[in-house]
């Protein structure tokens, strides 16, 4: 049975018939021009406490600056959280009004949000909805629980990059031009990062999911276009760093499932946005940690230790892949680490198996994995070119220098090309592609070797021809020296589907000294510049830039350094 319903609720006539029951007919004349408004309110998804609903306002009268639409409920429900509007609720009357970015509602436009509500016994539909105080007419679109909403978008194609454009986030695209020379980047694309339940509705203001689709379907002209997004709130989120927590602690998987990864899938699912092609990135800084950081490991944590006994990172992972993937346009990737993490010999093959683990886990399977993405937001150069690990100076490999320390791979499209082989011989599809992560990785400028290293020791030899001048491969926070890297650019070696900017530019890793935030992030000594490390980094310092804000916090200095050290220059 459907999940909306028809109620023809405006321009009708009341008419007493002879037995003096009032009946409800439309003037013969009466055309769809007038019903002033017209509302398609749908239940995507309803569980035995709980549903989540996705709402769409269609305006047929004088165009608006500012809405209100109420409606009230016959039964008990109760609106939980919201997105893309300000929801309250009086015993069971509801009113919901726009954001700061969706107040216009242009005559024949149209707008929409959703909401999670909780209910018990029977979840009847609201039949009655005013906007502004006239009465709407409400859409029957068909779609419910028995009836599964169908987003469109046909068969998913090979390569999501392939012959489109990728999504400007006009929000970052403003910071970066705001800045001296940002203007030579401002038009790339970058990753829309959902880092809290918050993120899904807009924080402080700012643009919502719904607000970043929509604005991707106006840049999108007739071509086709990719939106990129960072699903990123895993409960007790990155166990092995503080700058980088989250809001969900460790136990929180429900709420993970409810109030995070329900409302994006409701909001994906909508066809409105079905001609998009969305690429999401799957939870960075969680699975490799499961391999890396727990157990008798030197680098191990107790909060990785906790991940991996209650197996909330492996359920989280597999629901958003089962969620999201069920969405014929969403093209799920899977985060990969970088090699400078799971690039040795013990941490290679054992991440493929967890993260065949995760992609089989809570009605997932590896059909809702299109590939994986590695270097998120990290700085591993992508290609050195002026080193080996076939090579051998001073009767020593270059395996065994301080820098490569034992590791098979020296750089991210080796290490990508080489993860992706491992992953299919582990059980994922052969079709799988990766992308790279190149927004932080160029490590051009003065500093950048122009040819190998002296050949005295193997050591020198590494240290001065390698072009990821970092201290230590395992630094990861707001790093002196780096630059951008590659410009985002579909298929540009074999088994890459792109090379991305999917973390912003400028956007900071995290706080040089403790920040007090209500975003649920922690002070993590690898982003103090005066930190001497840890075994996780070789017990190196940290190389951090000083003065940054908090993680996703926009910092300036970070920012002209990386165009500075641009490699391909500016």
């Amino acid at each position: 049975m459907s999940r909306t319903r028809t109620a023809l609720l405006a321009a009708l006539a009341l008419v007493a018939g002879a037995s003096g029951t009032a009946l409800a007919v439309a003037p013969a004349d009466v055309g769809i021009a007038a019903i002033p408004c017209t509302v398609d309110y749908k239940v995507q998804n309803q569980w035995d406490t709980g549903f989540t609903t996705a709402v769409t306002i269609t305006n047929n009268s004088a165009a608006k600056s500012s809405w209100a639409l109420k409606w009230s409920y016959a039964g008990n429900q109760k609106v939980s959280s919201f997105w893309n509007s300000k929801i309250s609720q009086s015993g069971t009357t509801v009113t919901a009004t726009n954001e700061t970015y969706n107040g216009t509602l242009a005559t024949g436009g149209s707008v929409s949000f959703g909401f999670n509500g909780t209910y018990s016994g029977t979840n009847a539909l609201p039949t009655t909805f005013t906007l502004d105080g006239v009465t709407c007419n409400v859409d029957d679109g068909g779609s419910g629980p028995t009836d599964p909403p169908d987003p469109g978008g046909g068969t998913k194609v090979d390569n999501p990059y392939a012959g489109a454009k990728v999504y400007v986030n006009p929000e970052w695209s403003a910071k970066a031009a705001a800045e001296t020379g940002g203007s030579r980047i401002s038009n790339q694309p970058t990753g829309v990062w959902l880092d809290r339940i918050a993120a899904i509705n807009g924080v402080n203001g700012g643009m919502g999911l719904r607000a970043h689709l929509d604005a991707a379907l106006a840049q999108k002209g007739s071509g086709e276009e990719v939106i990129q997004l960072v699903i990123y709130d895993l409960p007790g989120r990155d166990c092995a760093a503080l700058a980088s927590n989250g809001e969900l602690g460790p136990t929180e998987i429900d709420k993970y499932k409810t109030q995070f990864i329900d409302p994006i899938a409701a909001i994906l699912a909508d066809s409105k946005y079905s001609s998009l092609r969305i690429v999401t990135t799957i939870e960075i800084d969680s699975l490799p940690n499961l391999v890396t950081n727990t157990g008798s490991r030197p680098t191990a944590t107790a909060a990785c230790d906790t991940m991996l006994a209650n197996g909330n990172y492996v359920k989280g992972v597999g629901y958003a892949l089962n969620k999201l993937g069920a969405i014929p346009n969403v093209y799920n990737y899977i985060d990969a680490g970088h090699h400078g993490w799971i690039g040795w010999d013990d941490n290679f093959a054992a991440s493929a198996t967890i993260m065949k683990q995760a992609a089989t886990a809570e009605g997932a399977t590896v059909d809702d994995v299109h590939g994986f993405i590695a270097n998120t937001a990290n700085y591993s150069a992508l290609k050195e070119n002026n080193f080996t690990i076939n090579e051998s100076v001073a009767g020593k490999s270059v395996r065994e220098s301080k820098w490569v320390d034992w590791n098979r791979y020296v750089d991210e499209l080796s290490f990508a090309q080489a993860f992706r082989n491992q992953l299919v011989s582990t059980g994922f599809n052969s079709g799988i592609g990766m992308l790279i992560d190149t927004s932080r990785n160029g490590w051009g400028g003065s500093a950048r070797p122009s040819g190998p290293g002296a050949m005295t020791d193997v050591d020198t030899y590494v240290n001065g021809g390698r072009y990821d001048r970092r201290i230590h491969v395992g630094n990861w926070c707001n790093q002196s020296g780096a630059g951008l890297g590659e410009r985002p650019k579909a298929s540009p070696a074999a088994g890459i589907d792109a090379y991305v900017w999917m973390k912003p530019p400028g956007e900071s890793d995290g706080s040089s000294s403790a920040i007090p935030n209500d975003e649920g992030k922690g002070f993590d000594r690898m982003c103090d510049p005066t930190y001497t490390g840890n075994p996780r980094n070789g017990n190196s310092m940290s190389g951090a830039l000083p003065n940054a804000p908090l993680s996703g916090h926009w910092f300036s200095a970070q920012f002209q350094q990386l165009m500075q050290n641009a490699y391909p220059a500016l």
